[in-house]
């Protein structure tokens, strides 16, 4: 991780924002074991979405020309309250947060004075990938369907996510999403999400077997109504939003 250390308060925002620089060239032993996704949410002041895109495209520009080599990725929310971006980006291990980037402090003034004005709040969380239970990566996707967990029993609830993960594999030859498992946060956070992978919006109007009709074809329904009821049990909260990854925003070049 490339961490950009500032001594001015006044650059608290830009702290929770870009001082996690994270290197992408993650090792196969990594993403065995789960890389680590750092995430923070954007909710951007009302009317200052204009001036907000063109201060990220702004530092973009600056961060590439000065030769920085950390690549993120920007997802623009498309329902809920607010204006919401989501910064994701990801590492192999914590030590990548003892790294200082260069490249980003020859940015720091359009960050200041170019993207912070426009936010009104933001929060930072971390998460583990799931690699048993997900989707291969790399991967190009454009949408995302995000939902969230609140659970009373994780144990328990990742039994279930593995049967239900298992038999869709089974059945497709993988499974359908992303999952990781958040490492702290506000007492609001979800304890898991996971995030089904569409290449546009028209891909989302295709019709096929959810995961538990899935789950039935292999293990019957009365196996169905046990799982179903268990995972009642387990789950205190869930939610779902759609993300819409924004190209011009993101930089993920293609490894060399």
């Amino acid at each position: 991780m490339k961490t950009i250390r500032l001594l001015n308060a006044n650059f608290l925002l830009l702290i929770v924002a870009f001082s996690i620089f994270v290197s992408n060239k993650v090792q196969a032993q990594e993403i065995e074991k789960g890389f680590l996704l750092s995430m923070t949410e954007f909710t951007i002041k009302p009317g200052h979405d204009e001036q907000f895109r063109e201060g990220i495209k702004a530092w973009k520009k600056c961060y590439i020309e000065s030769k920085g080599d950390w690549t993120w990725s920007i997802w623009h929310r498309m329902n809920g309250e607010g204006n919401v971006y989501i910064l994701t980006s990801r590492m192999a291990n914590w030590a990548e947060m003892d790294e200082t980037d260069e490249a980003g402090k020859n940015c720091l003034t359009i960050a200041r004075e170019q993207i912070n004005p426009h936010i009104e709040t933001s929060e930072d969380n971390f998460a583990r990938f799931m690699p048993d239970n997900s989707k291969a990566y790399p991967n190009a996707d454009m949408v995302l369907w995000v939902t969230s967990w609140q659970v009373n029993n994780g144990t328990k609830f990742k039994e279930i996510v593995k049967l239900l993960t298992d038999a869709t594999k089974q059945a497709e030859g993988s499974p359908r999403g992303y999952w990781y498992s958040l490492m702290g946060g506000s007492k609001d956070a979800a304890d898991f999400f996971v995030a089904t992978p569409f290449a546009n919006f028209s891909a989302m109007d295709v019709d096929r077997d959810n995961v538990w009709d899935i789950y039935e074809k292999a293990n019957g329904k009365e196996s169905r109504n046990q799982l179903q009821a268990e995972l009642r049990e387990s789950v205190k909260d869930s939610w779902s939003y759609i993300l819409k990854r924004d190209t011009e925003l993101s930089h993920n070049p293609p490894s060399k």
